[in-house]
């Protein structure tokens, strides 16, 4: 099992996060309990009520984390799945706690409700501490992508709007408003979107789903780009807690296996590199299916007679033929970009030719040990010499080696 990438290590763990939650629940139910002790407000005995099940359910986030940074034999792909789970654990708790607050509103009697000015400072501490720590508590989730991380951090917001609601009726009640019960119901409400988000986004992952569009598209684009490849044929990917796993199938260029899995490295490395939490990725290849071959050939002149040099040809043309025989399909002359360049010139000749897709050179310099042809064979582009003077007559000569082959 590979380590977690290391550009994670640099903020806070997911498990100190959590032991700071809890700490903080224990202080916010501690504070709502002797405010509900003194007033004998409903809404803040409720409110009390959910900072008690969101201190089991911190309690729940750090076993989570916990248990999801072990290896185990017995799950060769990680326990990255139980922060997930513990997400949806949270969202049934938060379930109860809307539960038990409605009941408490609609059945509950009506009691007298005693308001100072202590009480009111509370319940404004008991928002304030929870905004601010939901917004550390969402950063460091997003940055280290833990789930059970961002589920609390939403639960603690949704703590902000219940302690303000809690803090209006206090304040009506000082007025002679009676607000409790529609205090309680309004918790309720926001309870119950907060909890069906959370229970939505972690059965997503317990069930495999499908990692975002953005990310596969960024993927595929990085995939893509590698001149080895030819095709994706299929790419797929899912979250696992904080992590992303993805596999890829894709058709290269390149013959024999060692070529072929120094590619599937380079891929690999390459997609660690520009997507965040990627634990595993898996590159499985295949040869392509050759129906067309697309050959670059340098020129001297937009004319068509072919250069002598690699790097110093003003143009290239890019013909694309029928492998089965060689017919022409499309034929097009670009500028070379890299005219201008003082040094390596044919190296980043090569480069660019590459990046265009070609699968073959035609050219009458022989590049063997110079810097071009390693770029060349390292992206499984073939590279052959030609005694032709003009575009016409080289390409004539692939027709006959097609027809030769085609006997």
């Amino acid at each position: 099992m590979t380590s977690p990438a290391p550009e994670l290590q640099t903020y806070p763990t997911a498990s100190r996060v959590a032991w700071a939650s809890i700490g903080v629940n224990v202080a916010l139910s501690l504070l709502n309990l002797a405010i509900a002790a003194a007033s004998g407000s409903l809404a803040v005995a409720a409110e009390m009520i959910h900072n008690l099940v969101d201190l089991v359910a911190s309690v729940a986030v750090l076993a989570g984390v916990k248990i999801s940074e072990r290896e185990s034999r017995a799950f060769p792909y990680g326990l990255y799945k139980v922060e997930n789970l513990v997400a949806v654990g949270i969202a049934i708790l938060i379930f109860f706690t809307g539960y038990e607050i409605a009941r408490q509103a609609i059945r509950g009697g009506a009691g007298q409700v005693t308001v100072n000015i202590w009480m009111l400072v509370g319940a404004a501490l008991s928002a304030v501490i929870p905004l601010a720590f939901s917004l550390y508590e969402m950063r460091v989730g997003r940055q280290i992508n833990s789930p059970s991380l961002v589920a609390d951090a939403q639960e603690y917001r949704a703590h902000v709007f219940s302690s303000g609601v809690v803090l209006l009726a206090l304040l009506g009640h000082k007025v002679g408003l009676p607000l409790d019960r529609y205090a309680a119901l309004a918790i309720v409400a926001l309870i119950a979107k907060t909890g069906w988000q959370l229970l939505a986004d972690g059965m997503r992952v317990l069930l495999d789903a499908s990692l975002d569009t953005d990310t596969l598209n960024q993927v595929r684009a990085i995939i893509q780009a590698d001149p080895a490849v030819t095709a994706v044929r299929s790419l797929v990917g899912r979250n696992a807690g904080r992590y992303r796993f993805l596999e890829a199938d894709v058709a290269l260029r390149v013959d024999g296996l060692e070529k072929a899995h120094s590619v599937s490295r380079r891929i690999e490395e390459a997609i660690r590199s520009h997507v965040p939490h990627v634990e595993r990725v898996r590159v499985h290849f295949e040869p392509r299916n050759r129906n067309q071959v697309r050959y670059a050939v340098p020129l001297a002149d937009s004319t068509g007679v072919v250069s002598q040099h690699l790097g110093e040809a003003p143009y290239f043309a890019l013909v694309t033929v029928r492998a089965a025989d060689g017919q022409v399909e499309r034929q097009e002359v670009l500028p070379n970009p890299q005219t201008g360049v003082g040094k390596a010139k044919g190296i980043r000749v090569a480069e660019w030719l590459v990046s265009l897709k070609i699968d073959a050179v035609l050219l009458s310099e022989d590049l063997r040990g110079k810097g071009p042809a390693y770029v060349f064979a390292d992206s499984g582009v073939e590279t052959h010499l030609t005694e032709a003077v003009t575009l016409p007559e080289v390409l004539a000569g692939q027709m006959q080696k097609a027809d030769g082959q085609g006997e």
